[in-house]
């Protein structure tokens, strides 16, 4: 774990905030559903096919 910045993780994460709570930050995320397609979806991750983080929900959303 890298330390060196540690102290400012607090003033990051409340300023990380409001950047997205002002549209400032953006991010992406690439959303694969169920279990069986996760192995295809970690291949497109290792050819480059996705875009931001890679996530496989394995249930519905609650």
């Amino acid at each position: 774990m890298n330390v060196e910045f540690i102290a400012q993780q607090p003033n990051f994460l409340k300023a990380a905030a409001g950047w997205i709570a002002d549209g400032t930050l953006k991010w992406r995320e690439d959303i694969v559903d169920a279990l069986q397609n996760a192995p295809a979806a970690f291949i497109g991750l290792l050819e480059g096919r996705n875009f931001g983080k890679l996530v496989v929900r394995i249930s519905p959303e609650r």
